[in-house]
């Protein structure tokens, strides 16, 4: 009994050591270069990993996911990467600072249509982005949102005719170099519409907009990849945190700020109801999910 008690003895001590090691790897500094869009859950979700790993700093870089890749590309300094579209990633890639297998899609968002609260260019639909007059802000070229948007307004050429995105585009008054600058300057009243991710649309600026959607066929389905830098110097850290967003406490918060998740990280919810107009999301018991089932866009 004795020789027992020693040996159980043994064994939760060799078990405390082993975890009380593996705690001490989750410390130091983690930098993370995200697409502008993800600004809001990011800062969400690097809170709830820190508060589960307290002796982790995570630096979060927001800008245009191409000015971030042409970044990392260049050489920045960073441990993981998060675009608003895979082409980007590709590009990070091909630079040799990414390896390819260890890219994977973490999140989906889609598109929606905003005007001000006081809605001064009366538009309902998307068809009356084309009226003449109407003061139009788009992300520029270049940038994810807009390579998607781009490719939802030539999808509806289909129903409003051949030159339907020539008249829309004909009203762009200014380009906003990333997605929350053309949030800003619709809720500010200095433009009619803009288009942005459903995700945009929440949150402190969602008493100022009202949103306007855009029919299922014609959407878009933005993927988000992430990957760990091959070069990073946080290593362990960057592989925690991608892993920390396959659980359910990421995948919440996700939801909560307009996201939703691809199949492959949750089998068990790969269709989700969809939108009322207007209302992006619906409330699934204390959790909010978001319709992701769109057309997807390889433009991006």
């Amino acid at each position: 009994m004795r020789f027992r008690a020693s040996l159980q003895l043994v064994i939760a001590l060799f078990f405390g050591a082993a975890i009380s090691g593996a705690q001490d790897k989750m410390a130091g500094s983690l930098t993370i270069y995200a697409a502008t869009s993800l600004t809001d859950v990011f800062e969400a979700v690097g809170a709830a990993f820190v508060d589960a790993h307290p002796d982790v700093d995570i630096l979060l870089n927001f800008a245009n996911s191409a000015m971030l890749a042409a970044q990392i590309a260049a050489g920045a300094p960073a441990d993981i990467f998060a675009s608003a579209n895979e082409l980007q990633m590709d590009h990070v890639v091909e630079s040799g600072r990414v390896d390819e297998s260890e890219v994977e899609i973490f999140a989906h968002n889609r598109l929606t249509v905003i005007v001000p609260a006081d809605n001064p260019g009366n538009i309902q639909t998307v068809e009356e982005l084309s009226k003449q007059g109407l003061l139009l802000v788009l992300a520029a070229e270049g940038a994810p949102i807009r390579s998607y948007t781009d490719a939802m307004l030539a999808s509806y050429n289909e129903d409003y005719g051949e030159d339907f995105s020539e008249r829309v585009l004909r009203n762009l008054v200014s380009e906003e170099r990333n997605v929350r600058q053309v949030v800003a300057r619709v809720a500010l009243g200095e433009a009619d519409a803009g288009v942005v991710y459903q995700s945009d649309a929440l949150g402190d600026v969602a008493d100022q907009l009202i949103t306007i959607s855009v029919d299922e066929r014609h959407n878009q389905l933005a993927s988000y990849p992430i990957a760990p830098l091959y070069d990073a110097e946080a290593q362990d850290l960057a592989h925690a945190f991608i892993q920390f967003l396959r659980a359910d406490e990421a995948k919440l918060i996700m939801a909560e700020n307009g996201f939703c998740w691809p199949a492959i990280l949750d089998k068990s919810r790969s269709t989700i109801a969809k939108p009322e107009s207007n209302a992006a999301g619906a409330d699934y018991g204390e959790e909010q999910v978001f319709n992701c089932e769109a057309a997807t866009s390889e433009a991006g």
